[in-house]
């Protein structure tokens, strides 16, 4: 573990066997960068991160493991967006995809295989989620994966919702010569939804348990009704693969959530998204959960690579 200078910033970087991690726990608990040495001297990187990435946007940088809190993606109320009602039900803003990716927080834990941080919420997000809590974001890195564990405690004397997620960057494709095309996919749904423009979700695509990777129907479609934890992907022909285990479980509950997108055919990168539940949850109530005061709860997600 050490401290590297970059672009005005002093970020941390582990080496755990041929694994290098890059990460900013202090803005947002970004993991950045992770990418494996091989044999041949060169690097793969598992997740992306851009080279111009600007430092004043941080939490807008298309890259690394955005942290989705207190709720993944659009939540609207009456069919208006950026909003939640909260449980006396006042009305409340409510960022995409929450505050936390563009919060401070306080490192309790930095050691040579990862970190834990502490959000330290500001004015606007007490204002958008008005709780006494403490959320924290722990990182162990391996040396062909991480674990990453997202904790809410509540401290208040009431119950808490919440509905989190990731947002995992990765590098697709990341062989030579490749296109997404020479991808595939796998992923163990039984059903699959998508959001309508005033937040209600609605049926989503027909799709089978393997998909290659540059399907368009595969963009913004949230994987449900999981028979097992983990996702996988990677070259159809030869070795590669990363998986993406969502939970401690070997199936998750009914309303755990996969979402697979990217911007463009032509980005350098693909998100496969282990989230709590599907978006709007304040709303619909799907895959919405309650910390009772005194308690806390945690959502694990596992990254391998081979």
């Amino acid at each position: 573990m050490e401290k590297v200078p970059y672009l005005g910033k002093t970020l941390t970087r582990w080496q755990v066997g041929k694994s290098t991690f890059l990460a900013l726990p202090e803005h947002g608990a970004r993991l950045m960068n992770w990418h494996l040495g091989l044999g041949d001297g060169s690097t793969r990187d598992i997740l992306y991160w851009p080279e111009d990435a600007d430092f004043g946007a941080f939490h807008k940088v298309r890259g690394g493991n955005p942290i989705l809190f207190p709720f993944n993606a659009r939540t609207f109320d009456a069919g208006e967006i950026g909003y939640w009602r909260d449980p006396a039900g006042v009305r409340r803003v409510m960022p995409m995809h929450g505050f936390a990716r563009e919060g401070v927080f306080k490192v309790t834990r930095l050691d040579a295989r990862g970190f834990t941080a502490v959000l330290e919420p500001d004015a606007a997000a007490r204002q958008a989620y008005p709780f006494n809590y403490e959320f924290s974001v722990a990182y162990r890195f391996s040396e062909l994966g991480l674990a990453c564990e997202l904790t809410l405690r509540n401290l208040d004397t009431q119950p808490i919702p919440w509905s989190a997620g990731h947002h995992f960057y990765f590098t697709a494709p990341w062989s030579e010569g490749h296109t997404r095309g020479d991808y595939l996919i796998r992923i163990p749904a039984t059903r699959t939804l998508r959001q309508d423009p005033v937040g209600k979700l609605i049926t989503g695509p027909a799709l089978k348990p393997e998909e290659r990777l540059d399907n368009p129907a595969l963009v913004d479609a949230f994987h449900l009704g999981l028979k097992s934890s983990a996702v996988t992907f990677g070259p159809r022909d030869g070795p590669g693969q990363v998986s993406v285990r969502h939970g401690t479980a070997a199936v998750p509950p009914a309303e755990a959530t996969f979402v697979t997108w990217t911007m463009s055919p032509e980005s350098p990168f693909y998100c496969v998204e282990p989230w709590m539940g599907p978006p709007n949850a304040p709303e619909t109530k799907i895959g919405l959960h309650w910390v009772q005061p005194g308690q806390a709860q945690s959502f694990v997600v596992e990254v391998a690579a081979k």
